[in-house]
C-alpha cells in the first residue's frame, strides 16, 4: 500500500464497549489502514468506556443517548455551527467511509458533502432480517429498508461484504452496482502448534483423542445456538463421543446452560465465555475439528475466516449468505437447516478423516485472507473515488 497517505474518516453507530462482528471489523480495518494512513474513527460517546489512547488510530466521540434494552447507543446529529462539527471539518478528510445508515452514517455523508470529498458506504448487515425479527409488519419492513437504502444511495460508492448482499440491497432500491470486498482476519496460523494445543487441552480438560466441535460468536438465539444443541443431542444419542465448545457471551447464556442440563450434556459441552486473547482463540480454533455455524443472519462471518486460518473448516447452512461463500466439501461443508440432517452431516464429516484434512487445507488457502490485504483493496477503492470526484 505504498500510495498517497490519506486522511480517512470512518463513521459507525456502534463501537466499544458494545461489541459485535461489525465493531470488530471496524477496529480491524482501521488498524490495518492506519499502518499507512491517518485514520479517525467517529462513533457515539459513552462515559462508561475508557478510551484506549494507544490505538493506532484516532477516535472522536459524538454525543449520544442509550438505546433501551441494548448495550448500544444512538449518536446525536451535531449542528453545523457546533464545536464538534467544526472539529470534524478541521480533520480535512480525503475520504469518508460510513459503516451504518443511521446517525453516524448520515453525519459522514453530510461532512463529505461540505468537504466536497467522496463518501463510501459499506453494508455489513442483512437489515431486512434484523427488522423482521423485531416486527413482522411488511409495510414497516419496507419503510425502514427504503430509509436505509436511501442513505446508501447518497454515497459515491457502496461496498458489500459478500456477493448475495448485492441482490439484497438492489431489491430495496439501491441504484448502482456495489463493490464486493470480503472481511479479513488479523489471526495468523500458530507458530508453536504443539505447545498451544497442549495448553488448550489442559485448560478445557480435553484428551488428544477427543473430537472437538466449536461455535464462536454471540450466545444469542438468532445465531441458532439452540439448533446446534438440538443437533448435538441427536449426535450423542447416536453414541458419537465429542466435546463441544461454545466460545462467546450474550443474553441467552443462562437459557443455554439450562437446556444443556435438561439434555444431561454437562460433560459434553463447555461454555468458555468471551475470549479476547487472540492467541488463546487461535489455539481453540486449531484444536477444533469442525466449526459449527448455522446462523442465517450473518453476511460474511469473521469466525469462518478465523477458523480457516487455523485449518478448521466450518459446517454452514446451504441457503445462508455465509453458506453461499462456501464450496461444499472443498473449503467447508454445507447442510440443510434441519437438526437431523445437520447431525448426520457432522457424523459424516468427523468419520471421514481424509476429506476433513483436505477441506481443512483448502479452507486455509482460500478463506484465510488478512486485514492488510483487505485494507489494500479498500484503499484502491478510496483512490478511485477521489480521482472520480476530482474529474
Amino acid at each position: 500500500m505504498k500510495k498517497k497517505r490519506l486522511k480517512i474518516g470512518i463513521f459507525m453507530d456502534s463501537f466499544y464497549p458494545a461489541i459485535d462482528g461489525v465493531v470488530v471489523v471496524i477496529d480491524s480495518l482501521a488498524r490495518a489502514l492506519a499502518r499507512y494512513h491517518d485514520v479517525t474513527v467517529v462513533v457515539p460517546y459513552t462515559k462508561t468506556y475508557k478510551e484506549d489512547y494507544k490505538k493506532e488510530y484516532k477516535i472522536i466521540r459524538i454525543d449520544s443517548i442509550k438505546i433501551p434494552y441494548t448495550e448500544h447507543r444512538l449518536g446525536l446529529m451535531p449542528r453545523k455551527k457546533s464545536k464538534i462539527y467544526k472539529e470534524l471539518l478541521n480533520e480535512r478528510f480525503d475520504v469518508i467511509h460510513i459503516h451504518s445508515p443511521f446517525t453516524m452514517g448520515k453525519l459522514g455523508i453530510k461532512l463529505a458533502h461540505d468537504l466536497n470529498i467522496p463518501c463510501i458506504g459499506t453494508v455489513h448487515t442483512r437489515f431486512e432480517f434484523d427488522i423482521k425479527r423485531i416486527t413482522n409488519q411488511k409495510w414497516l419492513v419496507n419503510k425502514v429498508m427504503k430509509f436505509i437504502i436511501n442513505v446508501f444511495n447518497k454515497c459515491d460508492k457502496c461496498i458489500v461484504v459478500n456477493e448475495p448482499l448485492t441482490d439484497d440491497i438492489k431489491k430495496y432500491g439501491y441504484k448502482y452496482e456495489p463493490v464486493v470486498i470480503h472481511n479479513g482476519t488479523d489471526l495468523r496460523p500458530l507458530e508453536d502448534v504443539k505447545h498451544n494445543l497442549e495448553a488448550t487441552n489442559k485448560i478445557y480438560k480435553l484428551e488428544n483423542k477427543d473430537i472437538v466441535l466449536l461455535y464462536v460468536g454471540r450466545i444469542i438465539d438468532y445465531k441458532n445456538i439452540f439448533f446446534i444443541l438440538d443437533a448435538l443431542k441427536l449426535l450423542k444419542e447416536d453414541n458419537i463421543k465429542f466435546k463441544m465448545l461454545y466460545v462467546g457471551s450474550g443474553p441467552d447464556e443462562d437459557r443455554l446452560k439450562t437446556k444443556i442440563k435438561q439434555y444431561h450434556m454437562e460433560k459434553d459441552i463447555i461454555l468458555t465465555g468471551r475470549i479476547e486473547d487472540r492467541l488463546v482463540l487461535s489455539s481453540i480454533y486449531a484444536r477444533a475439528d469442525l466449526l459449527l455455524f448455522p446462523s442465517l443472519m450473518d453476511t460474511s462471518s469473521l469466525v469462518r475466516i478465523e477458523a480457516a486460518v487455523n485449518k478448521t473448516p466450518g459446517l454452514f447452512i446451504k441457503d445462508s449468505m455465509v453458506g453461499k461463500t462456501i464450496e461444499d466439501s472443498k473449503n467447508g461443508f454445507l447442510s440443510e437447516l434441519d437438526e437431523v440432517k445437520y447431525k448426520n452431516r457432522i457424523k459424516e464429516i468427523i468419520n471421514n478423516k481424509d476429506l476433513l484434512k483436505k477441506v481443512s487445507i483448502n479452507a486455509q488457502k482460500t478463506l484465510g485472507i488478512s486485514w492488510e490485504q483487505i485494507a489494500n483493496i479498500t484503499c484502491d477503492e478510496y483512490l478511485k473515488s477521489i480521482e472520480e470526484k476530482n474529474k
